[in-house]
């Protein structure tokens, strides 16, 4: 694990998680910090059993006749010999199989490159790679950005955020994010909303690569 994270999940994100209201997308960055954070993974132990206590508090439910057949054929279905997912260089294991033979890294401007992952469409989930010394526009947020780091690290007029950290932006924040000086800046990031860029280029190439 890594230690001296400085910034971590908030209440309702692990609430979300614990509970399967977040969007994939989300789902994604929150399991991925999850594996790199001891203290988020333990809140998030305490939240999973909050709602087991819950579930077993909310009484029966009825269930159809062939409920454990079918249960157990899904089971079967499974591939006994599937490998679980391991760590490959900055990218946890969570992270990891969402990364397919057809993820590609791909130029959007200014040196910085994304790969598009592939989740459900109520928010979409992308690694960017951000150049040592290199500045991402200047933009505000019209929903939430969840962005963890995996490699290197970064500043903005909030703070600075360097790898396992997580940092969560919504409506009220707007800042441009400066890799530092070292290795090149990998993030993850999820928005549910496009972002809104104050200049005329960078909203232009957000529509196009669709940020």
């Amino acid at each position: 694990m890594i230690k001296h994270i400085k910034h971590h999940l908030t209440t309702p994100l692990l609430m979300g998680y614990a509970a399967g209201t977040l969007p994939e997308a989300f789902n994604l960055v929150v399991a991925t910090h999850i594996s790199l954070c001891d203290d988020c993974r333990a809140a998030q132990a305490e939240f999973d059993a909050i709602g087991g206590e819950t579930m077993l508090d909310a009484g029966s439910v009825a269930m159809s006749d062939d409920a454990l057949t079918a249960t157990l054929a899904k089971i079967a279905q499974g591939d006994a010999e599937a490998v679980r997912p391991q760590r490959n260089g900055p990218y946890p294991a969570p992270l990891a199989v969402y990364m397919t033979d057809t993820s590609k890294w791909r130029k959007i401007g200014g040196g910085v490159s994304q790969m598009l992952l592939h989740t459900g469409d109520r928010a979409s989930v992308r690694l960017l790679k951000i150049p040592a010394g290199t500045a991402v526009p200047d933009h505000g947020h019209r929903g939430t950005e969840l962005t963890l780091v995996l490699q290197g690290a970064f500043t903005d007029a909030h703070d600075r955020f360097a790898v396992g950290d997580i940092e969560v932006a919504n409506e009220d924040m707007h800042h441009m994010p400066i890799a530092e000086m070292g290795d090149d800046c990998i993030c993850l990031s999820a928005t549910d909303a496009p972002l809104a860029f104050h200049g005329l280029l960078p909203r232009i190439a957000g529509r196009i690569m669709g940020i």
